[in-house]
């Protein structure tokens, strides 16, 4: 499975959660970190938490795994790199802080 289609079921999963405005960004052609953004916002902090398990699981079941997975100890920020893709699953105050989307604004975006 390419990044690509990792990023789509992983946005998929997010959706399947009601997870608002998920979004996938390609950043290939920007940075060398990675491929993909998945960027997700949950309503509170067990939401966030929810999508991610859901990303995880459904991922899990295609046999991939997590590189790393990190958060914000209040569960504001959760992000699963799995190299290719980096899965960012914030609180909607937290996605307006940081602003992916505008950081990252000449990324594609896949619909």
């Amino acid at each position: 499975m390419d990044a690509q289609q990792i990023a789509r079921l992983a946005a998929a999963a997010a959706e399947e959660k009601k997870a608002i405005d998920v979004l996938i960004l390609d950043v290939s052609q920007l940075t060398v970190i990675t491929d993909y953004f998945v960027i997700a916002s949950g309503t509170t902090a067990t939401q966030v938490q929810a999508v991610a398990e859901a990303v995880e699981e459904k991922l899990k079941a295609e046999g991939i795994r997590p590189l790393r997975r990190d958060g914000t100890p209040g569960g504001q920020w959760l992000v699963l790199d799995y190299g290719g893709v980096m899965v960012h699953i914030l609180q909607e105050e937290q996605r307006d802080y940081y602003d992916l989307e505008g950081l990252w604004y000449e990324a594609p975006r896949l619909k």
